[in-house]
C-alpha cells in the first residue's frame, strides 16, 4: 500500500557527514510514526532514529548527539542528517512507517565510512 525508497547513501570518510532521504509512495508520512533503522553484516538490526507524527524524536544511544532525524510531510519525506561519521556507522539504512495497519520497510541504502 505504501512504498518507501531511500537514497543518499554513498561512500564517506571518517567524520564526514551524509543525508539520507525517504519518500513514502503517499501522503501518510504526517499521520504515522516514522524511523531510521540500521543492519550491519552479522549483527541485528538496531533502532537508529523515530519521530512520531506529534514530532517527538528518539535517537539510539550510538548516534545522539551526532544524527538528526527529520520530516518534511509536504514532500512525504523524513530525513536523516548523519553527521561525524564513524566506521562503526557503516551499515544498510532502512526507513520505517508504523502505522495501526502495517509496518512496512524500504529497500535499503548503503552507508560506508571509510578512509
Amino acid at each position: 500500500q505504501v512504498q518507501l525508497v531511500e537514497s543518499g547513501g554513498g561512500l564517506v570518510q571518517p567524520g564526514g557527514s551524509l543525508r539520507l532521504s525517504c519518500v513514502a509512495s503517499r501522503s501518510i508520512v504526517s499521520f504515522y510514526n516514522m524511523g531510521w533503522y540500521r543492519q550491519a553484516p552479522g549483527k541485528q538490526r538496531e533502532l537508529v532514529a523515530v519521530i512520531t507524527s506529534g514530532g517527538s524524536t528518539n535517537y539510539g544511544d550510538s548516534v545522539k548527539g551526532r544524527f538528526t532525524i527529520s520530516r518534511d510531510n509536504a514532500k512525504n519525506s523524513i530525513y536523516l542528517q548523519m553527521n561525524s561519521l564513524k566506521p562503526e556507522d557503516t551499515a544498510v539504512y532502512y526507513c520505517k512507517i508504523v502505522t495501526t495497519q502495517m509496518i512496512q520497510w524500504g529497500q535499503g541504502t548503503q552507508v560506508t565510512v571509510s578512509s
